[in-house]
């Protein structure tokens, strides 16, 4: 067998006809799919633990940020446009670099999707109990901690998770809704928070502007670059999109435009309010607002926040849901997670096993060290696609692109750069996690996989 063996367009467009996914998404049911998965913790948090390391230049962190999501985002559009099809960065590395590198980023991407999914319940549950706190409702500690942390399971964590498995059930329509007026709320929010905000902007604040230097700035972007995470599952919805050549770069644009401007404000109104070093690294934004007295407001966007990380729990668990479908449609997963509801015509198995799985993750397991390959993960995803890029500008020359990403490939190869710059600020023992993890992926792959893949039976015969 030729692990290495590539897909062809045909068969890989060939294996989305047959399927019975329903088709109704726009470019801006995308971009708020995107905003729902990026728009939730990450600003709230990495704005204060950025503060601290760049000082007022958080704004430069993120604006560094911004332009690597950008490029990144580039590269996504231009793939998308070629191969509209669900499993995003696991289908391009498919047809680009062969079975074994597809089945090593598909394996990689439950790094991003499915352990975030378990992470942001996990938060949700955090700050959810803290509000029936601050109401003056206590729950029991042993039904709100996992038994690492001295309880007995996360129950609010599990029970969010399973709502949304359960939204994810009915059907991607019913799923857009929600999310669509999820992300409405958390953007009012963040707007409600930077109206409050600006009239408490003192200048005096941003003096001095980087009190870390160039160096401060790129620490701060190492850590502000995965409040971005999030906008790639876009391209995971392409088959389900009326028009994904046109409106998966439209969704994409949208998406990164909304949240680079509420992020860079934020982070310029924040380091007004607050001297950088006082800044709140667990709770910056409310926090911000609590220091001057306005508690309505802080109350207004905690609340926010619990209903924005609903959205985020969707995107991602979505997300992790059409890659184990198309990776178990290609035969490297059981037939099990491909399977089609007929009346809801979701991936209804899938969706329960995957729903599971984030609940078990959520409700009893710590998750503070595992969390980190999150990150390792997705910038692993991102320099395969952008390296992609430029593998199929040579190999497929002649393909329809709808989208084309500038300059290549010089913008691919800053982008690659700049990811594994990032990738290399991230601490040992991530990368020593992140390495074992991928060789038991490998020994999966070796065992099953390659046995019943699709394309290697085809070879076969």
């Amino acid at each position: 067998m030729n692990i290495w063996k590539k897909k062809s367009l045909e068969q890989m467009l060939h294996s989305a006809e047959k399927s019975d996914l329903k088709k109704n998404l726009t470019a801006v049911d995308l971009a708020a799919l995107g905003i729902g998965a990026v728009v939730g913790t990450g600003i709230f948090v990495s704005t204060g633990v950025g503060a601290h390391l760049a000082g007022p230049a958080v704004v430069l962190s993120f604006i560094v940020a911004a332009i690597v999501s950008g490029l990144c985002a580039l590269s996504y559009a231009e793939l998308a446009t070629m191969f509209p099809v669900a499993g995003s960065t696991y289908s391009y590395s498919y047809v680009a670099f062969g079975e074994i590198v597809a089945w090593t980023i598909g394996w990689d991407l439950m790094l991003e999707y499915l352990v975030s999914s378990a992470a942001v319940a996990s938060g949700w549950s955090g700050t959810f109990v803290g509000l029936l706190k601050s109401a003056g409702v206590n729950m029991p500690l042993a039904i709100t901690r996992t038994p690492m942390a001295g309880g007995i399971v996360d129950l609010p964590a599990v029970a969010i998770v399973v709502f949304v498995t359960w939204i994810l059930f009915e059907g991607i329509k019913e799923s857009k809704k929600l999310n669509n007026i999820i992300v409405l709320i958390k953007v009012g929010v963040i707007i409600l928070f930077i109206v409050l905000g600006v009239f408490h902007v003192s200048v005096a604040n941003y003096k001095p502007f980087a009190p870390f230097g160039w160096k401060g700035v790129m620490a701060g972007a190492s850590i502000i670059f995965f409040a971005f995470i999030g906008f790639d599952a876009v391209s995971t919805a392409a088959e389900e999109t009326i028009n994904p050549k046109r409106d998966v770069p439209r969704g994409l644009a949208i998406c990164l435009g909304v949240v680079i401007l509420l992020y860079v404000t934020v982070a310029v109104v924040i380091t007004g309010m607050v001297p950088y070093n006082e800044i709140s690294q667990n709770n910056a934004v409310p926090g911000a607002l609590q220091r001057f007295g306005i508690t309505w407001g802080a109350a207004l966007v905690g609340t926010g926040a619990v209903v924005g990380m609903i959205s985020t729990l969707i995107v991602m668990l979505y997300g992790q849901i059409r890659i184990f479908m198309v990776m178990s449609r290609d035969g490297l997963l059981p037939k099990v997670f491909s399977h089609i509801h007929p009346v809801h015509q979701t991936p209804n198995r899938c969706t329960l096993i995957t729903g599971s799985l984030a609940a078990v993750m959520a409700g009893f397991l710590p998750l503070d060290l595992i969390i980190q390959l999150c990150n390792i993960g997705t910038l692993f995803a991102f320099v395969l696609v952008s390296i992609g890029v430029i593998v199929l500008r040579k190999t497929m020359p002649n393909v329809e692109r709808k989208f084309k990403c500038p300059w290549v490939p010089l913008v691919p190869i800053l982008t690659t750069l700049a990811c594994v710059y990032l990738m290399s600020a991230l601490p040992a023992i991530t990368w020593i996690s992140f390495v074992i993890w991928l060789l038991i992926g490998l020994l999966i792959y070796l065992l099953y996989g390659k046995n019943h893949s699709e394309l290697q039976k085809e070879e076969l015969i």
